[in-house]
């Protein structure tokens, strides 16, 4: 049902964690509805220096959250906001129709994270 690529971040996941005195934060979704992933940047000269998140779910939304972080971190903001949740996917090597909510919920993340850390600047 999983990618290699899907097992491997949900078993080794990338990131972990919450960045102290983050740039950008934001979070969708909750623990009690059993779906959620925060994320947290650090920014610099307006380059994504860090990325780190937290999930509460399944396989595959830690998956998301673990690939965002690899996907979004060096890049230039104006880059970042460019990642969609079809290139979450495809990192990923796929993700069964019924979890691909979970991708939407990681360019979600990301976007809301970068307005909040455009906002603070």
């Amino acid at each position: 049902m999983y990618t290699q690529e899907v097992t491997e971040h949900f078993h080794n996941p990338s990131n972990v964690g919450t960045i102290a005195d983050a740039d950008g934060v934001a979070t969708i979704g909750s623990a009690s509805s059993g779906e959620m992933i925060k994320l947290t940047l650090r920014i610099v000269d307006d380059r994504v220096i860090a990325a780190k998140f937290r999930a509460f779910g399944c396989p595959t939304v830690i998956a998301c959250g673990s690939v965002l972080t690899e996907l979004v971190s060096g890049r230039h903001i104006s880059d970042a906001k460019t990642i969609s949740a079809e290139h979450i996917s495809k990192a990923l090597g796929g993700i069964p129709e019924d979890k691909s909510r979970f991708t939407v919920y990681a360019e979600k993340v990301l976007k809301t994270a970068i307005e909040d850390a455009l906002i603070l600047n």
